[in-house]
């Protein structure tokens, strides 16, 4: 099983995949990845069997993409996503934001 880049068109394994994933924002559900390869940044939605690729979007995020990863599982906890496959278990932390904090632009 091979997870693409979408934007170098690399594939990693899972594990190498998986640790490129550093910032969980568990507000809007979504995994900040950073591509090992060529830096590319994207965010993602971890689900049940696969991961959902897409963009925000009138306060929400659409799903354009998704990859299949059989046997995908997530379990939110209060600071940090665990994503486990197989008898693997990778944690995604939540960076501290501060309340009432805006985004530059």
């Amino acid at each position: 099983m091979l997870i693409p880049c979408f934007a170098c068109e690399s594939r990693f394994h899972p594990d190498e995949y998986f640790r490129a994933c550093h910032d969980y924002h568990r507000g809007k559900d979504l995994v900040a990845w950073t591509c090992p390869r060529c830096g590319n940044q994207d965010e993602l939605r971890v689900l049940p069997g696969e991961l959902g690729f897409g963009y925000p979007r009138c306060g929400r995020f659409d799903i354009c993409d998704r990859v299949r990863v059989p046997g995908l599982r997530r379990q939110r906890q209060d600071l940090r996503l665990d994503i486990s496959l197989d008898k693997e278990i990778w944690r995604v932390s939540t960076r501290r934001r501060l309340v009432g904090a805006r985004r530059p632009y």
